[in-house]
């Protein structure tokens, strides 16, 4: 069950007792129609466990987040992938998401991110801009604010991606609230709960979080 999750698509990855988690829940995110963005365990005195995720379609609900942590708890009790004690939370992606699959990078094209690398790229490791494309080898970043002498934008290889986020704007805002909510309304109309004309005003602002 520790072992590395082959079904697992993302090009961003966790590493030790992180990766172990990861291993162990994302097939059982999966089996209830979801797929993990991040785990990471952080903490000195008290130690909490984050489970970020989020449905294919890229929405999380509170509601989704406590199916998740329900999911998951019996799963990572028998495993005991932690030593110690620790506190579970469960939370969507929030609109300042972290990127960690090809496709992500691709459905926010237009938007500021801050990308970090594992190596040298064009003499540095760490770079902030706008994602102008990307395809299945990799990133072009035109950077927001490039320094004398350097070439305005950047291509980054997915393999030399370590970490890599968006950038809270307005204009991302708007767009994660309208892709949210064109999102949840497609789900309702595919559960009958809908119109083909009636309006849902229900996208949330903020990234949705149950704790355990």
């Amino acid at each position: 069950m520790t072992a590395r999750d082959e079904g697992d698509d993302r090009i961003i990855r966790e590493s030790g007792v992180d990766a172990r988690i990861a291993a162990i829940i994302a097939p059982v995110l999966r089996g209830i129609g979801f797929r993990l963005v991040r785990v990471r365990l952080f903490g000195q005195n008290g130690l909490t466990l984050q489970i970020m995720a989020e449905r294919n379609d890229g929405t999380m609900t509170v509601e989704d987040c406590e199916e998740v942590s329900r999911a998951v708890s019996p799963v990572l009790d028998v495993e005991d992938p932690v030593e110690k004690a620790y506190h579970l939370e469960v939370s969507s992606p929030g609109i300042d998401r972290p990127l960690v699959r090809k496709s992500d990078f691709a459905v926010w094209q237009g938007h500021l991110a801050k990308i970090e690398t594992s190596i040298m790229v064009a003499d540095r490791k760490r770079f902030r801009g706008k994602i102008t494309s990307a395809d299945e080898n990799g990133v072009e970043l035109t950077r927001d604010q490039p320094a004398y002498g350097e070439e305005p934008t950047v291509s980054l290889p997915y393999e030399a991606i370590s970490e890599a986020r968006l950038i809270l704007t307005d204009d991302l805002i708007r767009d994660a609230l309208s892709k949210d909510n064109k999102a949840r309304k497609e789900a309702r109309k595919r559960r009958g709960e809908l119109d083909d004309d009636a309006s849902d005003d229900d996208a949330e602002a903020g990234p949705a979080e149950a704790d355990e």
